[in-house]
């Protein structure tokens, strides 16, 4: 993995948090978090969508979808957690 790939890679995190901030309402960390969430959720979409079968094929648009629904889901689990608490 190359420098260009790790900056590749936060910034689709970020653009997934920032679309996911927006899609989970009431849930969101704010434009920080919700960037880290973002890229956390491109770590979680990466491992668990193509375990599951779901895999989209196709650079870039397919990679921020996957970190989106990623990101949404780690943002419907914190904010599961918070309500909780």
């Amino acid at each position: 993995m190359t420098l260009v790939d790790i900056i590749v890679w936060l910034i689709i995190g970020g653009v997934a948090g920032w679309l996911a901030g927006l899609i989970v309402t009431g849930y969101g960390l704010g434009l920080v978090g919700n960037i880290v969430v973002g890229i956390i959720g491109a770590v979680i979409a990466g491992w668990l969508l193509p375990r599951i079968g779901f895999v989209l094929v196709g650079g870039t648009i397919a990679a921020i979808i996957n970190a989106v629904i990623g990101a949404v889901i780690l943002l419907l689990i914190i904010g599961f957690f918070r309500k909780a608490t």
